[in-house]
């Protein structure tokens, strides 16, 4: 089988909707089929709030449920099919208040003609069609409407069977996209060439035109896909912003090289940023975007993108490059950045390889720890501390799945060193198998084999291999789940292991606990998760709900082994949650397995309705330990606690209009609060939200604490036009605000304007760092969009989505 290219998605242009405007020719116009029109005395359908909790909204539909009804709708026919499909099959009906055959091939309408045929409807004061050569002429109030458009016009006169036609002073209305304009005459040469002069496009309300694209002459080609329009002007309230004497643009989804719109920002680390992209349609299946950008405080940047789509292939590779970095340097770093060229490049690659089995690779760098911080694109980057790289061979079946790859890492932080950063996995390989033995046993393996490199601190390789069989037995009302596993993990240290010391840095004074260049651990891990489901008929505030009462018992044995003489590689202590209750370990990694005697005890409760919405939950546990946890990572406290935190958490939304949730954990052994989070969201009307969080976390075994953060943020509709934003967070910790932004958005009929302006931190330093504070950012964007137009800009919106709970 021979798989040829896909072509790639199109990137549009600024001024393709002007002329999707006018692809249609008078009685021989396209249009869409099945869809309803919706014309601009219509309102659109009401907008669908977003659920409440959802991470993120989707972005809003485009709506022109605020426009004013249209005049060009007076002579609208609401009863027309919106089905095109027939027009071939149809017979023409034709009525008027006086026919003249008296020439036997031309026949004269007068008064009142209404002509029809399936969807299309034509009506003037006059009609002469030759029904032999189907020429046909329109004159006086001709009127003219099909499935996607209406059209008025002085004077029509043209061709069925060539599909050719002119039409004098033409005022177009478009029904699905609700496009409108004008052109003084309007050629229809044949089906697939025509043009156009002094023409308009707008989707904003007639005679009220907040924006509109006009041009002197438009020539559309539909056999190559391409327009050209002459002396390009678009105005935003009557003033000329933007203008070219010759621009060529595509007309449908055939991809053409062009000017993209053009992006503007500003930031206190760069300045004022303007960017005019070109793309460049280089084949049907890879194309090119080049990006030159102005930055006030840095100087000039070329950016760009290539993307390719092969057989089994698609990849992209993105660029910035700073031939001479003119920006001040970091006050309280040591890295030299004026002067100096700086650049950063993404590649990505997927690639079928054979069934079940692709390649995937992704490589990003910067020329310094700068970078992001200073090159950040204003409001879209927020802290990152690393940027990884990898590339992998993933192949997967039925029952099984496997991978062999490498990971690599990339300070881009100038107030972490480099000791912060993971160890390059180099390379590293999975087997994972499930099993299924009968319709209740099933037998598996979680299988692991790395090589762990990074300067100066120990290095080696690591295999882990963990084989379990498990049981599900359940009913209705109960559940047991039985599973036996063995946990073995061996490693191979460099040749100077003993030069290294606690922690695994190089150089240390400390005495090395390593001891073998081999070392190994092995051990069982066995454990029986049990519950019971409750569940009564109840009533609360006068709905009907069924309560269900859950009861659950996870035991689990883990003997210990000590693991002080093994390194730490890729091992943390993960936070401790509710989930945590029933999980065989509390590190992540394979570096530590903790020991175990230990029984957890559960308890939840959920309200259902009647369509089984979970409307309110409750959870409370504790893991009771029947032995001391030995096993620690160095530095860490040593317990010999009977019982961890009580751990419940909560939450309700008893209608679509609030929801609140909450977590809580306190330590009966230090008698302190350890965990605290409380989260509210109110939804205002459709498309408005307010949210506010508090969240706290004591340091696991110590009295400190490692976070407490306020956060509020809120979308408040003040009308139907304007909406207000905004996002504060706090930190109580570091006495100081993390992210501040206040933005407005206002929406008309056709436009769509947001500035927000947004002060943040863009680092973090590490934990327990000495540095000096890290200073803060300003930057402030803004965004006009233009309905069925584009965006200028166009990323201020996806920002909004990504900072503010429930926005849409």
């Amino acid at each position: 089988m021979t798989m040829t290219p896909r072509p790639l998605p199109p990137r549009r242009l600024l001024a393709v909707a002007a002329a999707l405007a006018l692809l249609g020719a008078p009685l021989e116009a396209d249009a869409a089929t099945g869809q309803t029109p919706i014309p601009g005395n219509m309102r659109a359908p009401e907008e669908v709030s977003c659920p409440l909790g959802s991470f993120l909204c989707p972005a809003r539909p485009i709506s022109y449920a605020m426009c004013r009804p249209n005049a060009l709708l007076s002579f609208y026919d609401p009863t027309l099919p919106l089905d095109s499909s027939g027009r071939d099959t149809a017979n023409t009906d034709i009525h008027a208040e006086r026919a003249d055959s008296s020439n036997q091939s031309v026949y004269r309408f007068t008064g009142e003609v209404r002509m029809q045929r399936a969807d299309q409807l034509l009506r003037a004061d006059r009609v002469d069609y030759n029904d032999q050569t189907t020429d046909y002429d329109a004159r006086g109030n001709v009127r003219y409407q099909e499935a996607g458009e209406l059209l008025s016009a002085d004077h029509i006169k043209g061709n069925n069977t060539a599909k050719r036609g002119v039409a004098d002073n033409v005022t177009y209305q478009l029904l699905q996209s609700r496009g409108n304009g004008v052109a003084k005459k309007a050629v229809m040469t044949d089906a697939e060439h025509s043009n156009y002069r002094d023409v308009t496009y707008s989707t904003c309300d007639v005679g009220h035109r907040l924006w509109e694209f006009s041009a002197s002459r438009l020539t559309l080609n539909r056999d190559t896909g391409v327009g050209v329009a002459h002396n390009a002007v678009m105005r935003f309230a009557n003033v000329p912003f933007f203008y070219l004497p010759y621009l060529s643009f595509p007309i449908d989804n055939r991809r053409k090289s062009g000017f993209l719109a053009p992006t503007f920002g500003n930031s206190s680390h760069s300045g004022v940023m303007v960017s005019v992209p070109y793309y460049l349609n280089l084949a049907p299946n890879y194309d090119a975007t080049l990006e030159p950008r102005i930055y006030t405080k840095r100087g000039a940047m070329l950016a760009g993108q290539f993307r390719y789509l092969l057989p089994g292939t698609t990849g992209h590779l993105d660029f910035e490059y700073v031939p001479k970095d003119h920006g001040p340097n970091l006050t309280d770093s040591k890295l030299i950045t004026q002067g100096k060229q700086r650049y950063l490049y993404k590649f990505g690659d997927t690639t079928r390889l054979w069934p079940g089995w692709v390649f995937t690779t992704s490589v990003n760098r910067v020329s310094d720890k700068n970078y992001l911080r200073d090159f950040s694109n204003d409001l879209y980057t927020n802290a990152t501390n690393f940027i990884p790289s990898n590339a992998y061979v993933l192949g997967s079946g039925n029952w099984w799945s496997a991978s062999l790859g490498v990971d690599a890492y990339q300070n881009t932080d100038p107030y972490l060193n480099d000791n912060s950063l993971q160890y390059r996995r180099w390379p590293r390989g999975t087997l994972n198998l499930d099993v299924p033995l009968n319709n209740w046993l099933e037998f598996g393996m979680n299988n692991e084999a790395v090589a762990f490199r990074k300067s100066g601190y120990i290095s080696g390789n690591r295999a882990d291999l963990y084989p379990y069989l498990q049981a599900d037995w359940q009913g209705a009302a109960w559940f047991v789940r039985p599973r036996l596993a063995y946990r073995y993990t061996a490693y191979q240290l460099d040749d100077n292991f003993q030069h290294y010391g606690f922690g695994g840095r190089l150089g240390t004074n400390q005495q090395s606990p390593f001891t073998s260049q081999d070392p190994s651990r092995s051990l069982p891990v066995a454990s029986l998760d049990t519950g019971l489901i409750f569940d009564r008929s109840t009533s609360l505030f006068g709905t009907g709900y069924t309560q269900t009462l859950e009861p659950r018992l996870y035991y689990l044995y883990i003997p210990y082994r000590n693991q002080d003489n093994l390194p730490l590689f890729d091992t943390r202590l993960m936070n401790f949650d509710y989930w945590q209750l029933f999980s065989p370990n509390q590190y992540s990694g394979a570096d530590r397995q903790m020991n175990a005697n230990n029984l957890t005890g559960a308890l939840t409760t959920r309200l259902l309705d009647d369509n089984g919405v979970e409307r309110f939950s409750a959870s409370l546990g504790q893991i009771r330990y029947f032995d001391p946890q030995r096993v620690k990572l160095p530095g860490q406290m040593v317990t010999d606690w009977t019982g961890s935190d009580y751990v419940a958490q909560a939450a309700v939304q008893l209608n679509d209009q609030w929801r609140a949730s909450s977590a809580y954990q306190w330590s009966p052994n230090t008698r302190q609060v350890d965990l605290g989070t409380f989260q509210i969201q109110r939804r205002i009307k459709t498309d408005g939200v307010l949210n506010f969080s508090y969240r706290f976390r004591r340091t696991p075994g110590s009295t400190s604490v490692l976070l407490e953060q306020y956060d509020a943020s809120a979308v408040y509709p003040v009308s139907d036009r304007w909406r207000l934003l905004g996002r504060w967070t706090y930190s109580v910790k570091d006495r100081r605000t993390v992210e501040a932004l206040a933005g407005v958005q206002y929406e008309s009929c056709c436009v769509i304007f947001s500035v927000v302006g947004r002060h943040y931190v863009s680092q973090y330093a590490p934990i327990g760092s000495t540095s000096k504070r890290i200073p803060s950012n300003n930057a402030v964007m803004f965004e006009l969009q233009f309905k069925g137009l584009g965006a200028f800009n166009g990323q201020v919106e996806d920002f909004f989505r990504r900072a503010i709970l429930g926005y849409q």
